[in-house]
């Protein structure tokens, strides 16, 4: 597991060897778990923001949109 982001609102996860990531959202904390084509596709949407706008607003927009159908973390 690599932490490839953190802002104060986002972590992004990545789980190279599953080609997958998790998505959390610490304000609501939420974690969306993406594997196969949905880690594709999220892979595509942040190589979609031109490296030269990708800054914390952009990308914490794109991660709010996809946390949107997150699930909530349940501490036991």
């Amino acid at each position: 597991m690599d932490v490839i982001y953190s802002s104060n609102h986002f972590w992004i996860l990545a789980y190279p060897a599953q080609h997958s990531f998790e998505l959390f959202d610490k304000q609501r904390l939420c974690t969306l778990f993406l594997e196969g084509g949905d880690a594709m596709h999220f892979r595509l949407a942040m190589e979609k923001i031109p490296e030269k706008l990708r800054n914390e607003a952009r990308v914490d927009a794109l991660l709010k949109e996809y946390c949107a159908s997150a699930q909530p973390i349940v501490f036991h």
